[in-house]
């Protein structure tokens, strides 16, 4: 895998960190992002197409497809007393504005989701991942990075997309000090 400039990134208020490439941002940076959110019951094998069509209902996005989903698989590096998280995937397309931009500003974007599902602690933890396929000339960002189709991340010299989410899983697949609880009586 090429070098990228990456920088350290706090997570959970500092009590760990990673290292993110610097084109990355913040989504709470661009948006409010709920502490919590509604408890529901989805099952495993449905579980990150759910939550992307949850998304992007959030969004008010309009065309979304799904374009993959992986089954169910197993994060035995990621624990709690003997019961492993277990992480299903999504991809899809979807059609949405930047910020309060209204409908005509849309940008057709690529999400890329994944879900850790800490069963024991009935906890789900999304990993999302946004690629811009084609910046509508009415949005915010065409005055940053051009209207029309998006150049690909491999022919920009930066690290794709798909990549980066897979670096992503991998971290919350390989964290499991992170998620230590401490027995209470």
């Amino acid at each position: 895998m090429p070098e990228y400039a990456c920088t350290d990134y706090p997570l959970f208020g500092g009590a760990i960190s990673t290292t993110f490439p610097r084109r990355l941002q913040d989504v709470s940076n661009v948006r409010q992002v709920a502490d919590h959110q509604q408890t529901v019951d989805v099952a495993d094998s449905g579980s990150a197409t759910w939550f992307l069509q949850d998304l992007a209902n959030e969004q008010d996005a309009e065309g979304t497809t799904i374009i993959e989903q992986s089954a169910v698989f197993e994060a035995p590096g990621l624990r709690y007393r003997n019961m492993p998280a277990v992480i299903t995937t999504a991809a899809g397309q979807m059609a949405v504005s930047k910020g309060r931009q209204g409908r005509e500003a849309h940008n057709l974007i690529k999400v890329y989701l994944a879900n850790v599902r800490l069963k024991e602690v009935r906890t789900d933890i999304l990993i999302t991942a946004y690629e811009p396929l084609v910046i509508n000339p009415l949005s915010e960002s065409a005055s940053t990075v051009g209207a029309g189709v998006a150049v690909p991340a491999a022919l920009s010299g930066v690290m794709p997309m798909a990549e980066q989410a897979q670096i992503c899983i991998l971290f919350a697949t390989t964290a499991g000090d992170l998620f230590s609880f401490s027995e209470r009586s």
